[in-house]
């Protein structure tokens, strides 16, 4: 017997997630060493999951550095050294060895002071990224002199007051205004309402299942036994079923307060998280098959069961409760399913709407076969067609389980499963299902009902079939791995940037009248390539971008200096524009508040918001939802 609290402790336990606000604080200072000689140093608390790359990179990852725009009456002792623990790893994406630093690093320059009077003027800069998405190359600024040597308090990266733009190159006061997120502007939040509905078919499925079917005659007994008042009986009805629905949607709740909105929104792409979820649909479906039991503790339906025997709204509860536990060996798995389903959406209400729709298709039932006893008698019986159900189930499982390991397997660059591989694994499991249903691994003739579902399943495995030579079946684009994952390839499309500078785009749309696409990327950003790998190789991506849209391209870090660095104010600190990447990474912050890439938002030829923003996320179908603002 597996029990579900297992299950969920090692799901906790999975969880990379940090709830911080700021993945990386930095604090600095200056002190003396030793004769003529001071330190500077940069300790760096590093937030779980994220890390910081070391100094001397080469090929893409954002180096510790020190970059000085002014010292006078002293000099550098030496380069920039670390203290801590540096880790390293052959990084396929860059196609070179990278050094980083998880939880704590500091970052150490030695200086020489040569007179009495003397003045360094700089900024410590760093690249941090997790395994979602990469911050633009921060940068601390530092200003030590003789008459005050007093170190300074650390900035924020975040802009929230900036000002004295105007002397920007490229500065358009309008273009540059700060967007205004409306509801509008996030319309893969649209998908709640297919979360609910899909969750409501859950709910149903769920009725048919062995473990919930017989109850509903057992909860018609408990309410003609309670009261001989039609009308008290019928308001208990009620009660009772939005007692289920309580029941459920606290679920929901639960794991938004457990994990809240930050994590919701990388559940999909974190790759632990992911292999967790594929480990428990395949448990949830090999219990579907029979191999084995998922029920919580005995102990518990037991307990529960007591209680929803006395009166009052105390009893409608507890029997409410009473029917989530027994019946949590059927329901468990596609409980499972929707609340993976809901972690993949934009809204922190997903689990608690995927809840409310499951519950309610479950309760409507349970409620009116209470008020209305009479009915029981058009239901048919239990029987062999419930195990049927659960078996279709598991396939359903099995199935959509593959989907997470594709995830994780992408992340860290197994190459395990293949878009082929994955196509024949579904058409294994669509043919083996379909025979299944038409009676072939048993003796005696499959009803009306299970001709037709053999026959619909048998005709998706023919279905899936062009796609191990290249055929994109649009219609599973959201389950099944990116053509980019495919072994044999053939003409792969891809998208090439119309410019890298944001005026220029604007100005090019003003004449074209097509939107722009803006794309805040790095060059040192292993998901931006991730995403170009294997989304804008879509065919119908990159047609898409292709003919509709400018596409502008905006290196965060880009280290051409500009012609004159800009100072301006951010946060009531005093920040330098020194390159063309610290000014894309301005606009993102000020324009957009987000520093983080890749980052993705569409725009008028006056850089008024016209959809976004899209963040990393591989799946080709929601980046074309994205794109049909």
């Amino acid at each position: 017997m597996v029990s579900l609290l297992s299950i969920l402790f090692a799901f906790l336990l999975a969880s990379p997630f940090d709830m911080a606000g700021q993945p990386v604080t930095v604090q600095k200072k200056m002190e003396k060493i030793a004769g003529d000689t001071v330190r500077l140093s940069f300790d760096m608390d590093i937030s779980n999951g994220w890390h910081v790359y070391s100094t001397n990179q080469t090929g893409g990852p954002q180096s510790a550095e020190i970059r000085l725009d002014s010292i006078s009456g002293a000099s550098l002792a030496g380069g920039l050294g670390f203290a801590g623990d540096e880790l390293r790893h052959m990084d396929a994406m860059f196609g070179a060895e990278v050094s980083y630093f998880e939880n704590h690093a500091r970052f150490i320059q030695d200086v020489v002071l040569e007179s009495d009077r003397w003045y360094i003027e700089g900024n410590f800069t760093y690249g941090a990224c997790n395994d979602e998405s990469c911050l633009p190359p921060t940068h601390i600024e530092f200003i030590y002199k003789s008459d005050a040597p007093a170190a300074q308090s650390s900035e924020s990266s975040v802009a929230s007051d900036l000002t004295d733009l105007g002397s920007l190159d490229g500065f358009n006061a309008g273009q540059w205004a700060p967007a205004n997120y409306s509801a509008s502007a996030f319309k893969r939040d649209s998908g709640l309402l297919a979360l609910f509905l899909t969750s409501m078919l859950g709910g149903l499925l769920a009725l048919l299942t062995p473990c919930v079917w017989p109850i509903i005659p057992m909860t018609v007994s408990f309410f003609m036994k309670r009261s001989s008042d039609r009308r008290k009986s019928m308001r208990d009805a009620v009660i009772f079923g939005l007692c289920i629905m309580a029941v459920y949607v606290s679920i929901g709740l639960a794991v938004t307060l457990i994990f809240g909105a930050n994590a919701l929104n990388s559940l999909a792409t974190n790759a632990i998280v992911n292999i967790v979820f594929f480990v428990v649909l395949v448990a949830f479906a090999l219990s579907f098959f029979g191999l084995f039991e998922m029920t919580l503790p005995s102990g518990w339906s037991t307990g529960t069961d007591r209680k929803a025997r006395s009166s009052g709204f105390a009893g409608l509860f507890f029997m409410a409760l009473t029917l989530a536990i027994v019946s949590f060996s059927c329901t468990g798995p596609i409980i499972g399913f929707l609340l993976v389903d809901a972690a993949q959406r934009s809204s922190i209400l997903a689990p608690t709407i995927g809840m409310t729709g499951f519950s309610l298709a479950l309760a409507i039932p349970f409620a009116l076969f209470a008020m209305f006893p009479g009915w029981l008698e058009s239901l048919p019986r239990s029987g062999k067609w419930m195990q049927k159900v659960k078996v279709t189930l598991g396939f359903v499982e099995l199935a959509f389980s593959l989907k997470f390991l594709s995830v994780a397997d992408m992340a860290y660059g197994w190459g395990i499963l293949p878009r082929e591989l994955f196509i024949i694994l579904w058409i294994i499991m669509a043919v083996i299902l379909g025979l299944y249903l038409l009676g072939c691994f048993k003796s005696g003739r499959p009803g009306t009902v299970s001709v037709t579902l053999g026959i619909i399943s048998l005709s998706f495995a023919a279905w899936l079939v062009p796609g191990l030579w290249g055929a994109r079946l649009k219609a599973i684009s959201a389950f099944c791995p990116p053509m980019s994952t495919r072994i044999f390839k053939n003409d792969v499309s891809t998208v090439e940037p119309d410019y890298t500078d944001y005026a220029q785009a604007l100005a090019a749309s003003d004449d074209s009248g097509k939107p722009v696409l803006i794309d805040f990327t790095g060059y040192g950003c292993v998901n931006c390539r991730k995403m170009e790998a294997a989304v804008w190789t879509d065919p119908d991506v990159a047609e898409k971008i292709s003919n509709d849209f400018i596409l502008v391209s905006l290196y965060v870090d880009d280290r051409t200096p500009l012609e004159h660095p800009v100072t301006v104010r951010e946060n009531g600190q005093t920040v330098k524009i020194r390159t063309v990447g610290d000014k894309w990474s301005l606009l993102q912050r000020y324009k957009f508040a987000a520093n983080a890439q890749p980052f993705y938002v569409i725009v008028t030829s006056q850089g008024e918001l016209l959809s976004g923003p899209y963040t990393f996320d591989e799946d080709v179908t929601h980046f074309l939802d994205f794109l049909e603002f």
